[in-house]
């Protein structure tokens, strides 16, 4: 297993390639780092006219040294992204998936 803050900075690599930019000048694009509780994400926040906005749209987190995906929301593999990072499958949970089926996704079960 890989050190937890290699981990971290993987996650912090990843995200940030995702944060959006310059999508409109009301609503803002937010990487969330919270390396205390290991929790990741990329939010957008702002309005839209009079329409609010608050997506969170990739959630990643760090749980007894295993990469957790609790949301993706682009097209991204986040998970083959970790792996060519150097992250071992077996490192990654995809916990957007319901616990019967992960052993059939080839990456950890927790």
């Amino acid at each position: 297993m890989e050190g937890i803050e290699q981990y971290r900075q993987y996650i912090r690599q990843l995200l940030s390639l995702h944060a959006t930019t310059g999508n409109s000048e009301n609503i803002e694009s937010q990487l969330v780092f919270d390396s205390e509780h290991d929790h990741y994400q990329v939010l957008d926040v702002g309005w839209d006219g009079l329409k609010r906005v608050y997506n969170c749209f990739i959630h990643i987190d760090i749980k007894d040294g295993k990469i957790w995906i609790q949301r993706n929301m682009t097209e991204a593999d986040l998970a083959q992204a970790l792996v060519e990072m150097g992250v071992p499958r077996d490192d990654i949970v995809l916990g957007l998936h319901p616990p019967y089926k992960r052993p059939y996704t080839g990456y950890g079960v927790a």
